[in-house]
């Protein structure tokens, strides 16, 4: 048997039979008044010395209790009271009760266990030694293990083993959004960095023009309402696209646009509306000088172009996009074909006009006055054969919006309207590896007035945009298709006054127009020219 408790803090004797020997009785003071029992010394005060004990032995005076050595209690001591306080740097005894709700000081061992079932204790405050298995009960069982399992980790190697701290559930939970939150800002970021970087490169193929509202026409009574704030057209973004059958990129002048549109923009529903401007329409060049639309371009390029839309049509218009049919080709083919259907009376001029694009020229003119031009089928171009909905490559989609001796210019935009729709919805809906490969196959081909940050904020929206209503220009019930000025053949809006209303109304939804004074002149003077004018009906 252990005779007697090992640890120093320990005020206990044991008897050998497994009873606890009392203590004699705390002496009285030097002066020979005991304390009051229970009753804490005053901090800092020492113990008079030459004290004599109850039992008559002393200790040798002169050396003091090491500092931090706790006081022995006598067995007839009285415990101090629950919540009272003990002087500075006193220890509380083995067995006395801790006060409830109050921490153990640190480093302060815990009190000692009860004794196990053999009888047997383990010296109080004595840790099992490391990999030592818990002793059995005196019936052989296993003791069950009271304490909740510690996942134990070794610290890195060379690193001091971090502490983590005590966090509520909802803390903890807050701290894990937090950090997830500041990785996908991260990561946004850094496809922003990358799409810019992107743009840049791409950018840096485009021909840019740099276009300012004083560069190209606006009607007086256009601006004065926009500086107002009055204008229909506020809140949408209109910009016009010029497609050229240009084999040199040659984009601007000397060049005859077969695609004239119109872009209208919602910026609050991100629909667009697109509206074809007939080629042959007879309209004011800016210049008081009438002729049809195409020859715009071909005179004084862009600008001149987007002023004949603005002074006829009262828009507001300062920036264009200019392709050239080698990128429409490429860009088609890249989306893998489009579904159209050909009808039986299209396939000859399709088949024709991929000819012109890939052949090269006889020296012999057609009956349209055209040049004629020779290509080996299966190697140049691949002929449609039949009618009906197939799909079509770049090369073959392209000559289909070329077509206009079928329906005329109006059937001929209807297609060229159909065919830009289909790339746009397919185009949505590719990775961007294949809007890379489009990118660097169409942008040497491209002329705009758009600069970078106007390309990455229209980038930006691409997904949410929707193809919405589209037009011609002039509208039917208000249109000759097949008029005359002189010798030629031109296409006669009835009148035009009427037609800018109907436009104002398809775009912009406003049903209480009033066309400009220019707009007004222009429309007389095309009556005059055409002989033909709006009777009302």
């Amino acid at each position: 048997m252990q005779e007697n408790d090992n640890n120093k803090n320990s005020n206990i004797r044991r008897m050998p039979t497994g009873e606890r020997q009392p203590r004699p009785s705390r002496p009285q003071r030097a002066d020979g008044t005991p304390r009051a029992g229970g009753q804490p010394r005053p901090s800092g005060q020492a113990r008079p010395t030459g004290a004599q004990r109850a039992d008559g032995a002393g200790r040798a005076s002169g050396p003091q209790r090491p500092a931090g050595q706790p006081r022995r209690q006598a067995v007839d001591g009285p415990q101090r009271p629950a919540g009272g306080s003990r002087p500075s740097g006193q220890t509380r005894t083995s067995g006395q009760a801790r006060p409830a709700g109050q921490p153990r000081p640190a480093g302060q061992p815990r009190p000692a266990g009860p004794q196990r079932a053999d009888g047997a204790g383990r010296v109080s405050g004595q840790a099992r030694p490391a990999g030592q298995p818990r002793r059995q009960a005196a019936d052989g069982q296993q003791r069950a293990n009271t304490r909740p399992e510690r996942r134990q980790q070794a610290p890195a190697k060379g690193r001091p083993r971090k502490t983590p701290k005590n966090l509520t559930p909802d803390q903890a939970a807050k701290k894990k959004r937090r950090k997830i939150v500041m990785f996908v800002a991260e990561i946004f970021l850094l496809l922003i960095l990358v799409g810019a970087l992107w743009a840049v490169k791409k950018a840096q193929t485009i021909q840019y023009v740099d276009i300012k509202r004083e560069d190209v026409f606006i009607n007086d009574s256009v601006i004065d309402k926009i500086d107002q704030g009055t204008s229909n057209m506020k809140g949408y973004r209109n910009i016009a696209l010029f497609g050229v059958d240009s084999r040199d990129q040659e984009l601007d002048k000397n060049t005859r646009t077969d695609v004239i549109m119109i872009a209208s923009i919602n910026q609050d529903t991100k629909k667009v509306k697109l509206v074809s401007v007939y080629r042959d329409t007879w309209l004011n060049m800016t210049n008081d000088k009438y002729s049809k639309a195409n020859a715009a371009y071909a005179k004084g390029g862009s600008k001149q172009a987007i002023g004949m839309l603005n002074m006829n049509l009262d828009l507001d218009i300062t920036d264009f996009v200019t392709v050239g049919f080698e990128a429409v080709i490429k860009t088609v083919d890249a989306v893998g074909g489009i579904e159209i259907n050909v009808t039986e009376e299209e396939i000859p001029y399709l088949n024709s006009y991929q000819i012109s694009m890939v052949g090269k020229p006889t020296g012999d003119l057609n009956a349209a006055g055209e040049p004629n031009y020779t290509a080996t089928p299966g190697v140049d171009y691949t002929p449609v054969t039949k009618a009906g909905m197939q799909k079509l490559n770049g090369l073959q989609a392209t000559a289909y919006c070329r077509i206009r001796y079928v329906g005329g210019d109006g059937a001929r935009t209807e297609r060229q309207r159909t065919v830009l729709t289909l790339m746009a919805k397919k185009a949505m809906t590719l990775n961007p590896t294949t809007l890379d490969k489009i990118a660097t196959a169409v942008c040497s081909e491209i002329k705009t007035s758009l600069d970078l940050p106007e390309i990455l904020s229209l980038l930006a929206d691409i997904a949410s945009y929707e193809i919405g209503e589209t037009s011609g220009f002039p509208f039917n019930d208000h249109v000759k298709m097949n008029g005359h000025v002189g010798n030629a053949s031109v296409v006669v809006p009835i009148d035009l006054k009427q037609n800018v209303i109907l436009l104002h109304e398809f775009l912009f939804e406003d049903q209480e127009y009033t066309p400009s004074t220019t707009v007004e002149k222009c429309s007389q003077r095309i009556a005059s020219d055409t002989g033909i004018s709006y009777n009302g009906e």
